[in-house]
């Protein structure tokens, strides 16, 4: 749910804008923080009603977008891209290489919660593919070597 200090900063930001739908992205970006990483249907709910808009409009918005997470995401959330440049340049051999190494397909979690696989459609950096986000970092030209570091990384902290 979302905390008083959250209210606080998007009722200030509601108060620049002439239409509450204006807040809707960064209030959700707020919220998700808030919320482990993830945005539930009550939380969703409640974004809706102290911005006095529907919550199909809510969903329809964290569902749309891949930076918003409809369901528990791992401490780790790896978005691979899959957009052309990044497929041209090996993205789907790079998704079947975390899939062996973390023994998940993507959409899923690890079993420790530690992280979470998923594919994304472009994340804007075609000039370095391929490429992968790891919560907010870009990751690019991608080799298994360069994921296998990039892992043990994670793993250690």
């Amino acid at each position: 749910m979302l905390s008083e200090q959250a209210k606080a900063e998007i009722a200030k930001l509601k108060a620049q804008y002439p239409d509450a739908r204006s807040v809707l992205m960064p209030a959700l970006t707020l919220a998700q923080k808030e919320n482990k990483g993830w945005l539930s249907l009550a939380v969703m709910e409640e974004v809706a009603a102290f911005l006095d808009i529907p919550a199909a409009e809510v969903r329809s918005v964290v569902t749309f977008y891949t930076m918003y997470n409809p369901k528990p995401v791992g401490k780790h959330h790896i978005q691979v891209c899959t957009n052309l440049s990044c497929s041209l340049l090996g993205a789907e051999h790079i998704v079947d290489y975390l899939r062996k190494k973390l023994n998940i397909a993507p959409g899923e979690t690890t079993r420790d919660s530690r992280f979470t696989l998923s594919t994304v459609q472009c994340l804007g950096s075609c000039g370095t593919a391929p490429m992968m986000q790891v919560n907010d970092t870009y990751y690019e030209n991608l080799t298994e070597s360069k994921i296998d570091q990039i892992l043990k990384e994670l793993k250690q902290g």
